[in-house]
């Protein structure tokens, strides 16, 4: 049997492989399944070319993978698949939370809703029959978008499932626009060392998606992956892509050490945002001798009530000492901020500004909320997903909070990046990581916003 996973080509400021489908690849394949990785985004190819890649292997299926900022470009790759009288199948987060529309504006044969490994081999083991597979519904399973869905069983142990299947995704061809927009060195390879999240802030889909339950893969295991990449792929640095890299001191210090002993000798970051309250001096101290150059911090606000509104469980005194703690250890440090948040107001969206300013943060990211699909958010204000409006996610306003207008709220983004970059010591900082790629997609986004 052989499967063809894609990635469409949706519009995004940063260019990372694809590790979820990497994933599924690499588990089909230790099952005796044959696959064929697609990344539109990585080759910059629209539907329709990626279509002829496809029918060209001849698969029994074709799976695509889908984000809520990706999901016309998905629709549109799915009535191409089906149109062509091939099974196919979606996954990713915005599936799982949304099945029913996902599988009428599609027409795909399926969807799977939580991690896939598992229920995709089941499928495929049964030749594509659901004789109810836990987390896999056809449009005939399901009545309407308010049915109870339940998730695929996921893989507790996470070292049984094979590291992304790099040969097929070349992580050597990632290059231009990294997660984080900052590197020292390429090609760079993306490691996730856990799944899941502890937190359960309510703009985020972690929680749902994840069900808060965090599963880590063994440090050996990681540390056998970051080997594999250096030494068979060519990659000269690492970035930790999950959240949770910290959030174990006694198995991130174990990490570090062996990366250490292990002599890596590549410089690292942590691009996706550890959470501050984790961060003490012990832990950066040793980051910094395995290499770290860069993580960024989570903050959303600096106001007090709103971290509250949004059940963020961090003060700001959590989130400056962390900050501190990367200045003292020369660690470049970037900090995310939402405007929107609920409680937000004029005053407090300045607030916001006026702290990334004063802090010794390096990087700052002024993004506007977006509503995502399995968030609390979304469930609290029973909000409805409207595929034609996706052109801009995370730059204009969806839905107001507060007394707020949509102008309020993009003035107040495009302040806080002017404000932000345009002082001389934060552009003498960057000077040494800035290359050509990501500085024009970076003003590309903030001529978009302005």
């Amino acid at each position: 049997m052989k499967i063809v996973l894609i990635r469409t080509n949706a519009p995004a400021l940063q260019l990372v492989p694809p590790l979820g489908i990497g994933y599924i690849s690499a588990y089909l394949n230790k099952h005796s399944v044959e696959t064929v990785i697609i990344d539109g985004l990585r080759d910059n190819i629209d539907n329709e070319t990626i279509l002829g890649l496809a029918l060209k292997e001849k698969p029994d299926a074709v799976g695509i993978t889908c984000l809520t900022a990706a999901y016309n470009e998905v629709i549109d790759m799915a009535h191409l698949i089906k149109n062509n009288n091939i099974k196919c199948i979606i996954g990713g987060v915005h599936p799982s939370f949304i099945p029913f529309q996902t599988l009428k504006d599609s027409k795909a044969d399926f969807v799977i809703c939580g991690e896939g490994e598992k229920s995709f081999l089941q499928l495929l083991r049964n030749n594509f029959i659901n004789d109810g597979i836990k987390g896999v519904y056809s449009i005939d399973n399901l009545k309407d978008e308010r049915q109870k869905i339940d998730f695929s069983d996921p893989l507790e142990d996470l070292d049984e499932i094979p590291v992304p299947d790099w040969k097929k995704i070349m992580p050597y061809k990632y290059e231009g626009r990294p997660a984080g927009l900052i590197y020292k060195k390429t090609p760079i390879g993306y490691v996730m060392t856990s799944r899941g999240c502890a937190s359960n802030c309510t703009f985020c889909a972690s929680p749902g998606f994840y069900k808060r339950n965090v599963r880590f893969r063994s440090v050996e295991n990681v540390i056998d992956e970051i080997l594999e990449l250096r030494d068979n792929y060519g990659i000269k640095e690492i970035k930790f892509i999950d959240d949770n890299l910290v959030l174990d001191k006694k198995r991130a210090m174990k990490l570090f050490d062996l990366m250490i002993e292990n002599k890596i000798n590549m410089p690292w970051g942590c691009t996706s945002g550890l959470r501050a309250n984790n961060v003490d001096e012990e832990i950066v101290a040793k980051m910094k001798e395995a290499g770290c150059y860069n993580f960024n911090i989570g903050i959303e606000s600096a106001n007090p009530q709103i971290l509250l509104n949004v059940n963020k469980q961090e003060t700001i005194e959590q989130i400056t000492n962390a900050i501190n703690l990367a200045d003292k250890y020369k660690i470049v440090c970037g900090g995310f901020f939402v405007f929107d948040l609920p409680g937000e107001t004029k005053e407090t969206m300045l607030e916001s500004i006026n702290y990334a300013k004063k802090s010794k943060l390096t990087l700052a990211t002024f993004n506007i909320l977006d509503i995502l699909p399995g968030s609390k958010l979304w469930e609290d204000l029973d909000y409805k997903f409207d595929r034609n409006d996706l052109q801009y996610s995370y730059s204009q306003p969806r839905c107001l909070l507060g007394n707020l207008n949509k102008d309020d709220i993009t003035k107040a983004q495009k302040k806080a990046f002017m404000a932000f970059y345009l002082r001389p010591k934060i552009i003498f900082k960057l000077l040494k990581f800035i290359k050509k790629e990501p500085v024009k997609y970076f003003f590309k986004r903030i001529l978009k916003i302005v």
